[in-house]
């Protein structure tokens, strides 16, 4: 007959606890629940936009373009320079700023759609006051009154020259 040993004893008790005290809930189940029940309604509200072919909401209006611009727009980071097609300067500065962020933008745009060269770029101003800059090479464009005022203004200098 077998005898069956019990452990027990100060060592293997306090043992116990300590893992029953680890292996507990590390997320409260609510928030759990939260979580999950959250990701469930985006997505079943993605769906019913989807499958009822609904006309998204948050894009701007359309609006007639008043003047527009094209040249190839060159940098390295921080200097950048726009030149017209007739060669023309339109801007030459050591210091690009915003405008040498978006050069930054566009090039590795142009890079994952392995786009060879540097063909020109489109500036556009639009009827509602918005600047777009639009790369018909890779089909990308950027609403550039969307990163404020301040920036905005050094897309409007090449429209005031």
């Amino acid at each position: 007959m077998a005898v069956k040993r019990i452990e027990g004893g100060l060592y293997y008790d306090a043992e116990r606890r300590e893992m029953e005290r680890r292996d507990r809930e590390m997320i409260p189940k609510g928030a759990l629940i939260g979580m999950v029940t959250l990701a469930l309604v985006s997505l079943g509200l993605a769906s019913y936009a989807s499958v009822t072919d609904r006309t998204p909401s948050g894009q701007p209006a359309e609006a007639e373009v008043l003047d527009s611009l094209t040249f190839v727009l060159d940098g390295d980071g921080v200097a950048v320079s726009a030149i017209a097609p007739d060669g023309e300067v339109l801007l030459d500065t050591d210091n690009g700023a915003f405008i040498a962020v978006v050069n930054d933008a566009l090039q590795r745009k142009r890079v994952v759609h392995d786009i060879a060269g540097n063909p020109p770029v489109t500036l556009s101003r639009l009827a509602n006051g918005r600047v777009v800059l639009s790369d018909p090479a890779t089909g990308w464009s950027t609403e550039l009154t969307s990163f404020g005022a301040g920036n905005t203004r050094y897309w409007h200098a090449l429209f005031d020259e």
